[in-house]
């Protein structure tokens, strides 16, 4: 296995189509309305950086990273195919999210993901992620689970 990480165009087909399977997947486990999704033209967004796991040169994995006001970032779109989970990508691509917003001196990390999703909660914590009350402007909710990581000792 060959899996290479990089940052793309969320715009390109292949890419909508690893969207489709990752939107398919959500509702399959969460109510459409408790889905916080960014469509691949939000996705491709200035504020908005898009990374892409390929193995042999097929996607096989992505996440975005979202900048907003304060020096705080988003993990958004997270998706491992399921053939491939398990092997450390996702991890790495959070790996690469990370590196990004600290070359950035972003100040912290944070993610909303799903009540029913426990493989991105191993992804996450090991990661160094630790479990807080909502982020941003997501609201409260049985479906949510709300993740943040400081990046600047004085965020902390």
């Amino acid at each position: 296995m060959a899996v290479t990480i990089g940052i793309e165009s969320p715009l390109e087909k292949e890419i909508e189509n690893l969207i489709g399977e990752l939107n398919a997947t959500l509702h399959a486990l969460t109510p459409p309305e408790h889905c916080y999704h960014l469509t691949v033209q939000q996705l491709a967004g200035l504020n908005t950086t898009f990374f892409v796991a390929r193995d042999n040169g097929v996607a096989v994995a992505c996440g975005a990273l979202v900048r907003h006001h304060a020096g705080v970032g988003e993990i958004k779109r997270m998706y491992t195919r399921p053939e491939y989970q398990g092997r450390g990508i996702g991890g790495r691509v959070v790996g690469e999210i990370e590196k990004l917003a600290r070359s950035e001196s972003l100040r912290e990390l944070v993610l909303e993901t799903g009540d029913r999703h426990p493989a991105a909660w191993r992804v996450y914590e090991r990661a160094g992620f630790g479990r807080c009350g909502p982020v941003l402007d997501y609201r409260a909710s049985s479906w949510s689970v709300f993740y943040a990581k400081p990046l600047l000792a004085d965020a902390a």
